[in-house]
């Protein structure tokens, strides 16, 4: 498995070279496409972009917990959290990559 991640940097630069925009350009794109994004989600709207996935917010309840360490039980907040579930094709596309 690689440690190789995707960055911000990496997206402008495939816009650039792919559609051919200037670097500056590209970068609005790609900061202008992640804020409307994280807006969505920031204002409880799925996100869903075809062929790669859905983000979605679960809202989890207040729970018990146990602190591994010590044993000793730990009241969890309720909460608010970014779940992802990625599409037939994304999965299919991840599933043969792994064959090669």
């Amino acid at each position: 498995m690689s440690n190789k991640t995707l960055t911000r940097m990496d997206l402008t630069e495939a816009v650039f070279r792919e559609v051919g925009l200037s670097r500056n350009e590209s970068s609005a794109l790609v900061d202008s496409v992640l804020q409307h994004i994280s807006d969505a989600l920031v204002g409880g709207e799925q996100v869903k972009i075809s062929s790669f996935g859905t983000f979605s917010l679960r809202d989890k309840n207040a729970r018990l917990g146990r602190n591994p360490k010590t044993g000793e039980e730990v009241p969890i907040s309720p909460r608010r959290v970014l779940t992802f579930r990625p599409s037939h094709i994304m999965k299919e596309r991840v599933i043969d990559g792994n064959r090669n």
